[in-house]
């Protein structure tokens, strides 16, 4: 695939995966960056438990950038959520 198109794809699968992990957007750089780490975990999880990873600019592999950008998403506010916040 094309860099233009993995942009394309990163932001699809970034702006989704964003709306049903928190119901607002990161940014639209964050959800290009998230987007596209997204497609990698996730083309890497569906490689893992044996499917085809992501295959081009297809609606399978916005499936599959979705599903591996929804992880990188509950890591990332697993991660950023914890940093800087303290209970009194």
């Amino acid at each position: 695939m094309s860099i233009i198109a993995w942009l394309i794809l990163g932001l699809i699968a970034g702006f989704i995966a964003s709306k049903i992990v928190n119901k607002t957007g990161e940014g639209i750089i964050l959800d290009i960056v998230l987007g596209i780490v997204g497609a990698f975990v996730g083309g890497f999880l569906f490689s893992f438990f044996g499917a085809a990873p992501v295959t081009g600019f297809n609606i399978y592999s916005i499936i599959v950038a979705v599903i591996g950008s929804i992880v990188v998403l509950v890591i990332y506010h697993a991660i950023a959520g914890r940093s800087g916040t303290t209970t009194y």
